[in-house]
Protein backbone atom coordinates (compact mmCIF):
# COMPACT_ATOMS: atom_id res chain seq x y z
CA UNK A 1 0.00 0.00 0.00
CA UNK A 2 1.22 3.42 -0.82
CA UNK A 3 2.19 5.73 2.09
CA UNK A 4 0.38 8.89 2.32
CA UNK A 5 0.37 12.10 4.43
CA UNK A 6 -2.56 12.32 6.93
CA UNK A 7 -4.08 15.13 8.73
CA UNK A 8 -2.80 15.05 12.51
CA UNK A 9 -4.04 16.77 15.47
CA UNK A 10 -7.22 16.72 16.92
CA UNK A 11 -9.63 15.45 13.58
CA UNK A 12 -7.34 12.76 13.28
CA UNK A 13 -7.87 11.93 16.90
CA UNK A 14 -11.72 12.81 17.07
CA UNK A 15 -11.74 9.98 14.13
CA UNK A 16 -9.40 7.40 15.50
CA UNK A 17 -11.84 5.63 17.92
CA UNK A 18 -14.58 4.99 15.02
CA UNK A 19 -12.76 3.21 12.38
CA UNK A 20 -12.94 5.52 9.70
CA UNK A 21 -9.27 6.79 8.52
CA UNK A 22 -8.44 10.89 8.07
CA UNK A 23 -8.53 12.56 4.96
CA UNK A 24 -5.42 13.50 3.34
CA UNK A 25 -3.60 16.31 4.43
CA UNK A 26 -2.02 16.43 0.52
CA UNK A 27 -3.42 14.08 -1.68
CA UNK A 28 -0.92 12.23 -2.65
CA UNK A 29 1.80 9.88 -1.93
CA UNK A 30 6.09 9.31 -2.22
CA UNK A 31 5.49 7.01 -4.87
CA UNK A 32 3.38 9.98 -7.01
CA UNK A 33 5.75 12.48 -6.22
CA UNK A 34 8.84 10.21 -7.25
CA UNK A 35 7.01 9.94 -10.21
CA UNK A 36 6.26 13.04 -11.24
CA UNK A 37 10.31 14.01 -9.90
CA UNK A 38 11.38 11.33 -13.06
CA UNK A 39 8.83 12.88 -15.08
CA UNK A 40 9.49 16.31 -15.22
CA UNK A 41 13.25 16.16 -15.07
CA UNK A 42 13.61 13.37 -17.84
CA UNK A 43 11.29 15.59 -19.95
CA UNK A 44 14.09 18.62 -19.79
CA UNK A 45 16.57 16.00 -19.34
CA UNK A 46 15.95 14.48 -22.67
CA UNK A 47 15.21 17.63 -24.57
CA UNK A 48 18.18 20.22 -22.74
CA UNK A 49 21.88 19.20 -23.35
CA UNK A 50 24.39 19.91 -20.33
CA UNK A 51 27.14 21.72 -22.04
CA UNK A 52 25.44 25.32 -21.27
CA UNK A 53 26.75 28.57 -19.22
CA UNK A 54 26.94 28.62 -15.42
CA UNK A 55 25.42 31.85 -15.20
CA UNK A 56 22.09 31.86 -12.97
CA UNK A 57 19.16 30.33 -15.26
CA UNK A 58 20.85 27.53 -15.95
CA UNK A 59 22.34 27.08 -12.55
CA UNK A 60 19.41 27.56 -11.03
CA UNK A 61 17.84 24.23 -12.43
CA UNK A 62 20.95 22.47 -11.24
CA UNK A 63 20.14 23.37 -7.92
CA UNK A 64 16.90 21.77 -8.10
CA UNK A 65 18.67 18.41 -10.17
CA UNK A 66 20.74 17.65 -7.15
CA UNK A 67 17.99 17.30 -4.69
CA UNK A 68 15.99 15.03 -7.13
CA UNK A 69 19.32 12.95 -7.42
CA UNK A 70 19.27 12.66 -3.26
CA UNK A 71 15.72 11.79 -3.31
CA UNK A 72 15.83 9.45 -6.42
CA UNK A 73 19.40 8.11 -6.81
CA UNK A 74 19.05 7.90 -10.16
CA UNK A 75 23.21 8.72 -11.68
CA UNK A 76 21.66 10.17 -14.65
CA UNK A 77 20.59 12.81 -12.74
CA UNK A 78 24.09 13.41 -11.18
CA UNK A 79 26.46 12.64 -14.30
CA UNK A 80 23.84 15.76 -15.95
CA UNK A 81 25.09 18.37 -13.30
CA UNK A 82 28.78 16.31 -13.32
CA UNK A 83 29.16 17.05 -17.19
CA UNK A 84 27.72 20.55 -17.20
CA UNK A 85 30.25 21.49 -14.25
CA UNK A 86 33.13 20.02 -16.10
CA UNK A 87 32.06 22.19 -19.27
CA UNK A 88 32.14 25.33 -17.61
CA UNK A 89 35.53 24.20 -15.94
CA UNK A 90 34.07 24.16 -12.12
CA UNK A 91 33.89 28.07 -13.02
CA UNK A 92 31.24 30.95 -13.37
CA UNK A 93 32.70 33.79 -14.71
CA UNK A 94 36.40 32.92 -15.54
CA UNK A 95 38.60 35.92 -15.81
CA UNK A 96 41.73 35.94 -13.79
CA UNK A 97 42.81 39.58 -13.81
CA UNK A 98 41.31 40.54 -10.17
CA UNK A 99 42.08 44.59 -10.90
CA UNK A 100 38.67 43.83 -13.39
CA UNK A 101 36.58 41.70 -11.33
CA UNK A 102 33.11 43.50 -10.81
CA UNK A 103 29.80 42.53 -9.14
CA UNK A 104 27.40 44.77 -10.55
CA UNK A 105 25.25 43.34 -13.02
CA UNK A 106 26.64 41.87 -16.16
CA UNK A 107 27.13 38.42 -18.33
CA UNK A 108 31.09 38.88 -18.95
CA UNK A 109 33.64 36.89 -17.68
CA UNK A 110 34.83 39.44 -15.45
CA UNK A 111 31.80 40.03 -13.36
CA UNK A 112 33.33 36.95 -11.41
CA UNK A 113 31.78 39.12 -8.02
CA UNK A 114 28.15 39.14 -9.29
CA UNK A 115 25.68 37.05 -7.90
CA UNK A 116 24.37 35.12 -10.68
CA UNK A 117 27.73 33.73 -11.64
CA UNK A 118 28.51 32.39 -8.22
CA UNK A 119 25.46 30.07 -7.81
CA UNK A 120 27.41 27.46 -9.73
CA UNK A 121 29.32 26.76 -6.73
CA UNK A 122 25.94 26.03 -4.85
CA UNK A 123 26.03 22.59 -7.05
CA UNK A 124 29.93 22.16 -7.61
CA UNK A 125 30.13 21.76 -3.60
CA UNK A 126 27.14 19.35 -3.75
CA UNK A 127 29.07 17.07 -6.33
CA UNK A 128 32.17 17.52 -4.21
CA UNK A 129 30.62 16.33 -1.22
CA UNK A 130 29.57 13.15 -3.05
CA UNK A 131 32.51 11.67 -3.76
CA UNK A 132 34.58 9.49 -1.54
CA UNK A 133 37.54 10.92 -2.53
CA UNK A 134 37.07 14.35 -2.78
CA UNK A 135 38.68 16.46 -5.29
CA UNK A 136 39.57 19.64 -4.24
CA UNK A 137 39.76 21.66 -8.19
CA UNK A 138 35.65 20.94 -7.81
CA UNK A 139 35.68 23.71 -5.24
CA UNK A 140 39.08 25.82 -5.91
CA UNK A 141 37.78 28.35 -7.86
CA UNK A 142 34.43 28.77 -5.78
CA UNK A 143 37.44 29.54 -2.98
CA UNK A 144 39.14 31.42 -4.87
CA UNK A 145 36.53 34.29 -5.65
CA UNK A 146 34.48 33.60 -2.00
CA UNK A 147 37.57 33.98 -0.41
CA UNK A 148 38.84 37.00 -2.59
CA UNK A 149 35.20 38.79 -2.04
CA UNK A 150 35.33 38.61 1.78
CA UNK A 151 38.44 40.16 2.04
CA UNK A 152 37.55 43.01 0.05
CA UNK A 153 35.72 46.25 2.09
CA UNK A 154 32.53 45.96 0.20
CA UNK A 155 29.15 44.50 2.00
CA UNK A 156 26.89 45.79 -0.91
CA UNK A 157 26.99 42.33 -3.12
CA UNK A 158 23.62 41.20 -2.40
CA UNK A 159 22.21 44.35 -3.77
CA UNK A 160 18.93 42.54 -5.25
CA UNK A 161 17.23 39.77 -3.67
CA UNK A 162 17.61 36.83 -6.56
CA UNK A 163 20.86 37.39 -5.19
CA UNK A 164 20.13 35.95 -1.85
CA UNK A 165 19.18 32.67 -3.06
CA UNK A 166 22.40 32.50 -5.71
CA UNK A 167 25.03 33.35 -3.20
CA UNK A 168 24.01 32.54 0.75
CA UNK A 169 23.57 28.51 0.35
CA UNK A 170 26.96 29.13 -1.27
CA UNK A 171 28.52 30.92 1.80
CA UNK A 172 27.15 27.84 4.40
CA UNK A 173 28.11 25.11 2.09
CA UNK A 174 32.01 26.50 1.83
CA UNK A 175 31.70 27.09 5.57
CA UNK A 176 31.07 23.27 6.12
CA UNK A 177 33.68 22.14 3.53
CA UNK A 178 36.51 24.46 4.97
CA UNK A 179 35.45 24.98 8.54
CA UNK A 180 36.10 28.71 8.15
CA UNK A 181 34.50 30.86 10.18
CA UNK A 182 34.64 34.35 7.86
CA UNK A 183 31.95 32.64 5.75
CA UNK A 184 29.08 32.80 8.22
CA UNK A 185 30.08 36.33 9.72
CA UNK A 186 30.13 37.82 6.03
CA UNK A 187 26.95 35.60 5.08
CA UNK A 188 24.86 37.59 8.04
CA UNK A 189 26.90 40.84 6.97
CA UNK A 190 25.99 41.08 3.74
CA UNK A 191 22.95 39.50 4.57
CA UNK A 192 22.25 42.50 6.81
CA UNK A 193 23.11 45.04 4.12
CA UNK A 194 20.63 43.61 2.08
CA UNK A 195 17.89 43.78 4.73
CA UNK A 196 18.27 47.71 4.70
CA UNK A 197 17.83 48.25 1.11
CA UNK A 198 15.59 45.68 0.66
CA UNK A 199 13.29 44.37 3.67
CA UNK A 200 9.92 45.92 4.16
CA UNK A 201 9.75 45.14 8.00
CA UNK A 202 5.84 46.23 8.24
CA UNK A 203 4.64 43.62 5.12
CA UNK A 204 7.81 40.83 6.44
CA UNK A 205 8.53 40.82 2.77
CA UNK A 206 11.38 41.94 0.46
CA UNK A 207 11.38 44.16 -2.63
CA UNK A 208 13.12 42.68 -6.10
CA UNK A 209 16.06 45.79 -5.32
CA UNK A 210 16.19 49.41 -3.76
CA UNK A 211 14.36 50.44 -7.29
CA UNK A 212 11.43 49.33 -6.36
CA UNK A 213 11.14 50.45 -2.54
CA UNK A 214 7.54 51.84 -1.85
CA UNK A 215 6.59 54.75 -2.22
CA UNK A 216 8.56 55.11 -5.00
CA UNK A 217 7.36 52.46 -6.92
CA UNK A 218 3.86 50.97 -6.98
CA UNK A 219 1.85 48.73 -8.12
CA UNK A 220 -0.88 49.54 -10.56
CA UNK A 221 -3.47 50.09 -7.55
CA UNK A 222 -0.86 52.11 -5.78
CA UNK A 223 -0.36 49.15 -3.77
CA UNK A 224 3.06 47.80 -2.64
CA UNK A 225 4.70 45.60 -5.24
CA UNK A 226 6.67 42.59 -3.81
CA UNK A 227 7.61 40.43 -6.48
CA UNK A 228 6.85 36.65 -6.24
CA UNK A 229 9.77 35.25 -7.69
CA UNK A 230 11.79 38.06 -5.98
CA UNK A 231 10.22 36.71 -2.58
CA UNK A 232 10.63 33.18 -3.87
CA UNK A 233 14.26 33.19 -4.52
CA UNK A 234 15.06 34.86 -0.69
CA UNK A 235 12.28 32.40 0.94
CA UNK A 236 13.91 29.55 -0.47
CA UNK A 237 17.41 31.35 0.16
CA UNK A 238 17.23 31.55 3.61
CA UNK A 239 15.43 27.40 3.89
CA UNK A 240 18.98 26.51 2.28
CA UNK A 241 20.97 28.44 4.59
CA UNK A 242 19.21 27.47 7.75
CA UNK A 243 19.73 23.26 6.52
CA UNK A 244 23.41 24.13 6.70
CA UNK A 245 23.98 26.62 8.96
CA UNK A 246 25.37 25.49 12.71
CA UNK A 247 22.77 25.18 14.73
CA UNK A 248 24.65 27.60 17.32
CA UNK A 249 25.41 30.19 15.02
CA UNK A 250 25.35 33.53 16.21
CA UNK A 251 22.93 34.68 14.13
CA UNK A 252 20.80 31.83 13.63
CA UNK A 253 18.02 33.60 15.09
CA UNK A 254 17.96 36.58 12.54
CA UNK A 255 17.23 33.92 9.51
CA UNK A 256 14.86 32.18 11.60
CA UNK A 257 12.70 35.21 12.08
CA UNK A 258 13.04 36.24 8.87
CA UNK A 259 11.92 33.22 7.60
CA UNK A 260 9.16 32.90 9.92
CA UNK A 261 7.81 36.24 8.84
CA UNK A 262 7.63 35.96 5.57
CA UNK A 263 6.04 32.45 6.02
CA UNK A 264 3.15 34.24 7.87
CA UNK A 265 2.88 37.02 5.21
CA UNK A 266 3.24 34.70 2.40
CA UNK A 267 0.07 32.52 3.68
CA UNK A 268 -2.56 35.41 3.60
CA UNK A 269 -1.27 36.22 -0.15
CA UNK A 270 -2.08 32.57 -1.30
CA UNK A 271 -4.78 32.52 -3.96
CA UNK A 272 -7.58 30.12 -3.29
CA UNK A 273 -6.50 28.30 -6.35
CA UNK A 274 -3.45 27.77 -4.47
CA UNK A 275 -0.55 29.98 -6.72
CA UNK A 276 0.95 33.26 -5.61
CA UNK A 277 0.29 35.87 -8.30
CA UNK A 278 2.93 37.97 -9.40
CA UNK A 279 2.54 40.78 -7.30
CA UNK A 280 2.31 39.69 -4.47
CA UNK A 281 -0.36 41.93 -2.66
CA UNK A 282 -1.83 43.03 -5.79
CA UNK A 283 -3.87 40.25 -7.44
CA UNK A 284 -5.45 42.32 -9.97
CA UNK A 285 -1.81 43.87 -11.01
CA UNK A 286 -0.72 40.67 -13.16
CA UNK A 287 -3.44 38.00 -12.22
CA UNK A 288 -3.21 34.89 -12.79
CA UNK A 289 -1.14 32.09 -12.02
CA UNK A 290 2.74 31.35 -11.48
CA UNK A 291 4.47 28.74 -10.97
CA UNK A 292 8.44 29.63 -10.19
CA UNK A 293 7.01 31.68 -7.37
CA UNK A 294 4.46 29.33 -6.04
CA UNK A 295 7.18 25.84 -6.41
CA UNK A 296 9.54 27.92 -4.58
CA UNK A 297 7.07 28.77 -1.62
CA UNK A 298 6.20 25.42 -1.49
CA UNK A 299 9.29 24.12 -1.19
CA UNK A 300 10.41 27.08 1.96
CA UNK A 301 7.15 25.96 3.65
CA UNK A 302 7.66 22.02 3.31
CA UNK A 303 11.35 22.07 4.43
CA UNK A 304 10.16 24.51 7.35
CA UNK A 305 7.66 21.70 8.22
CA UNK A 306 10.19 19.35 7.59
CA UNK A 307 12.81 20.83 9.82
CA UNK A 308 10.66 21.36 12.71
CA UNK A 309 11.25 25.63 11.96
CA UNK A 310 7.17 26.00 10.46
CA UNK A 311 4.21 24.47 12.36
CA UNK A 312 2.69 21.63 10.57
CA UNK A 313 -0.28 21.79 11.38
CA UNK A 314 -0.61 25.73 10.76
CA UNK A 315 1.18 25.49 7.35
CA UNK A 316 -0.18 22.41 5.72
CA UNK A 317 -3.20 24.04 4.27
CA UNK A 318 -0.86 26.34 2.39
CA UNK A 319 1.18 23.34 1.40
CA UNK A 320 -2.03 21.42 0.31
CA UNK A 321 -2.95 24.48 -1.80
CA UNK A 322 0.48 25.16 -3.72
CA UNK A 323 1.04 21.60 -4.45
CA UNK A 324 -2.11 21.08 -6.18
CA UNK A 325 -1.92 23.87 -8.26
CA UNK A 326 2.00 22.13 -9.31
CA UNK A 327 0.90 18.86 -9.69
CA UNK A 328 -2.24 19.55 -11.28
CA UNK A 329 -1.93 22.82 -13.13
CA UNK A 330 2.02 23.86 -13.58
CA UNK A 331 2.76 20.11 -14.57
CA UNK A 332 1.61 19.31 -18.33
CA UNK A 333 0.73 15.69 -19.03
CA UNK A 334 4.31 15.55 -21.31
CA UNK A 335 6.08 16.67 -18.10
CA UNK A 336 6.61 20.15 -19.17
CA UNK A 337 6.85 23.03 -16.40
CA UNK A 338 3.74 25.67 -17.34
CA UNK A 339 3.22 28.86 -16.02
CA UNK A 340 6.55 29.94 -15.36
CA UNK A 341 7.20 33.69 -15.86
CA UNK A 342 9.84 34.56 -17.89
CA UNK A 343 13.29 35.74 -17.34
CA UNK A 344 12.85 39.68 -15.70
CA UNK A 345 12.68 41.49 -12.32
CA UNK A 346 9.19 42.13 -11.72
CA UNK A 347 5.20 41.46 -11.99
CA UNK A 348 4.53 43.47 -15.84
CA UNK A 349 0.82 43.52 -16.37
CA UNK A 350 -0.11 42.26 -19.63
CA UNK A 351 2.90 39.97 -19.75
CA UNK A 352 1.47 36.54 -21.44
CA UNK A 353 2.23 33.64 -18.91
CA UNK A 354 0.60 30.40 -19.59
CA UNK A 355 0.75 26.44 -19.82
CA UNK A 356 3.55 26.65 -22.77
CA UNK A 357 5.62 29.29 -20.74
CA UNK A 358 8.74 27.21 -19.01
CA UNK A 359 12.56 27.99 -17.94
CA UNK A 360 15.18 26.10 -16.66
CA UNK A 361 14.83 27.99 -13.17
CA UNK A 362 11.60 27.51 -13.11
CA UNK A 363 11.93 23.49 -13.22
CA UNK A 364 14.77 23.45 -10.62
CA UNK A 365 12.12 25.40 -8.69
CA UNK A 366 9.35 22.67 -9.42
CA UNK A 367 12.14 20.13 -8.59
CA UNK A 368 13.36 21.54 -5.12
CA UNK A 369 9.50 21.63 -4.09
CA UNK A 370 8.58 17.96 -5.29
CA UNK A 371 12.15 16.73 -3.52
CA UNK A 372 10.67 18.37 0.22
CA UNK A 373 7.65 16.28 -0.59
CA UNK A 374 8.97 13.53 -0.64
CA UNK A 375 10.80 14.37 2.36
CA UNK A 376 7.36 15.13 4.18
CA UNK A 377 5.93 12.14 3.11
CA UNK A 378 8.75 9.61 4.49
CA UNK A 379 8.06 10.98 7.87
Amino acid sequence: MMKRLFATGAMALGLAGCGTLPPPAVDTSEQEVVAIINKVNDYWQQRETPQKWAFWDIAAYHTGNMEAYKITGNPRYRQYSEDWAIHNQWQGAKSTDKTKWKYQYGETDEHVLFGDWQICFQTYVDLYELDKIKDPRKIARAREVMEYQMNTAQKDYWWWSDGLYMVMPVMTKLHNVTGERKYLDKLHEYFDYSNSIMYDAEERLYYRDARYVYPKHKSVNGKKDFWSRGDGWVFAGLAKVLNDLPKDDAHRADYVAKFKGMAQALKKAQSNDGYWTRSLLDPAHAPGPETSGTAFFVYGYLWGINNGVLDRDEYLPTVRKGWNFLSKTALQPDGRIGYVQPIGDRAIPGQVVDQNSTTPFGVGAYLLASSEMVRLLKK
